[in-house]
């Protein structure tokens, strides 16, 4: 009886809590936000800025993820995690490089786009695309667990956890108490 309770628990994919699409992008608008925040008082831009953003992207979003449970500044205050699909653990180094790197050149695009956009220059608007695209994968996945091209790339998947500081909870009560004053 036994043997065949492991073997069905092997069988058996372990059921995480799914991260809503918009909870991702709003952690990773908070890392992305602050990871641009430090490199903009720096004051580095053009080559230097890139490397700039790119190192403060790989400390936040590798070595801090892989020392912290999974979570970066943004996950934590979302309640979410990155795994590994394989294991089901903080992914290693290199998967959290491959998965990041990829993903800190699409932002680093994005953000330039939307800071040259505010200068009028529209054309610009296509540096969004790379990041779109990359995000727009999980629209098209009906897995259980939805990837995007950098999950995929890094084989990881995003997971909802309990730890962490639950802010899309925070902002819906705060919205709702200011709704119950204002009546």
């Amino acid at each position: 009886m036994s043997s065949e309770r492991s073997e069905l628990s092997e069988l058996v994919a372990p059921a995480f809590p799914r991260v809503p699409t918009w909870c991702r992008a709003i952690a990773l608008g908070i890392d992305g936000f602050l990871v641009l925040l430090i490199t903009g008082l720096l004051g580095a831009s053009g080559l230097v800025g890139f490397l700039i953003f790119m190192l403060l992207w790989i400390a936040s979003r590798v070595f801090v993820v892989y020392r912290n449970y999974g979570q970066s500044l943004g996950r934590w205050a979302l309640n979410m995690r990155v795994i590994d699909t394989r294991f089901h653990r903080t992914p290693q180094l290199l998967e959290l490089s491959k998965r990041e790197g990829v993903l800190g050149f699409f932002v680093f695009l994005a953000l330039n786009g939307l800071g040259n956009l505010a200068l009028g220059h529209a054309g610009v608007v296509l540096l969004l695309v790379p990041l779109i695209a990359d995000g727009g994968v999980v629209l098209f996945d009906l897995s259980q667990y939805p990837q995007t091209f950098h999950d995929r790339f890094g084989e990881t998947i995003v997971i909802g956890v309990q730890r962490g500081y639950s802010l899309d909870i925070r902002v819906k009560n705060w919205i709702d108490k200011m709704q119950q004053y204002l009546k």
